[in-house]
């Protein structure tokens, strides 16, 4: 297996978000593993296979060009309109780099116009949001490239104990703050430990197409955040409810096509149990 995997050079854009330092972090062990870095960082800029990188301000081909990556994994965040000028450069890239393929970390957002039932990887893509038609933008974007070069990751919420969310969380916990809970809403969620295990899989096996990246189960909103208090510690949280609606809303992204194995796949409670370790 090592002998097959050295073979790839890896380029992680976003590599030192919350989701693109855990996928460098997963990846790096085993493949030639560069990323790009957008905040100061005396650790990044000490570290040679590292780039910095403003997607607002730096073209993306300097990267490509200096790195010839054989994958590409796009974790960016900043600005939409500056993240979509990125992508249409990256696929002009992948048209004449023909052994190149891109995965792209998507978002059950790309159905958030959609509400009374869980999305499927073939389903019709529908968004009432702005980061929605956003991720929507780039998928279609890619779609229009070989199918052979493209792995597009539609991701639910991402939780961690590390995570942006988790963070969030204590933080309102520890200033007495109401935490945001929506009680009607139904999904599925994931694990940066678990995806990040995914994309490994996806990498070594050479898939490509659609995943849905998500808990087989679905749960409410505000019991999971609930559960993930208890799990944090003995607290007695103050909660806001938010109703967007008076029926129940789904935003899940489940597998039917693209299955993973049985140990890729994870539950809520998993989740859970991960930031009790």
């Amino acid at each position: 297996m090592k002998e097959r995997e050295d073979k790839h050079r890896v380029l992680i854009l976003g590599a030192s978000g919350f989701l693109g330092n855990a996928i460098y972090k997963e990846l790096c062990s085993y493949f030639k593993t560069f990323g790009t870095y957008n905040t100061e960082n005396l650790v990044f800029e000490k570290n040679k296979h590292l780039f910095q990188y403003n997607v607002e301000e730096d073209d993306i081909f300097d990267i490509l060009e200096a790195v010839k990556p054989t994958i590409i994994i796009s974790a960016l965040r900043g600005k939409f309109s500056a993240q979509v000028i990125a992508h249409s450069h990256i696929c002009d890239y992948l048209k004449s780099r023909r052994e190149c393929k891109l995965i792209f970390l998507s978002s059950a957002n790309v159905f958030d116009g959609y509400s009374k039932y869980p999305s499927y990887e073939q389903d019709k893509t529908l968004s009432h949001s702005v980061y929605g038609h956003f991720k929507i933008k780039i998928e279609n974007m890619l779609m229009r490239l070989p199918k052979r070069q493209v792995a597009i990751v539609r991701l639910p919420m991402v939780f961690g104990a590390h995570s942006p969310r988790i963070q969030e969380i204590k933080e309102f916990i520890i200033n007495k703050e109401p935490i945001e809970v929506f009680p009607n809403l139904v999904m599925n969620v994931t694990s940066d430990f678990k995806l990040t295990q995914q994309i490994h899989y996806i990498i070594n096996r050479n898939k490509t197409g659609i995943f849905h990246l998500g808990s087989t189960d679905l749960v409410h909103h505000d019991e999971f955040i609930e559960d993930i208090i208890k799990t944090i510690g003995d607290y007695n949280p103050l909660f806001k409810q938010v109703f967007t609606t008076n029926d129940e809303r789904y935003l899940a992204v489940l597998p039917k096509i693209n299955l993973l194995p049985k140990h890729l796949q994870l539950t809520s409670l998993e989740i859970i149990n991960e930031l009790l370790v």
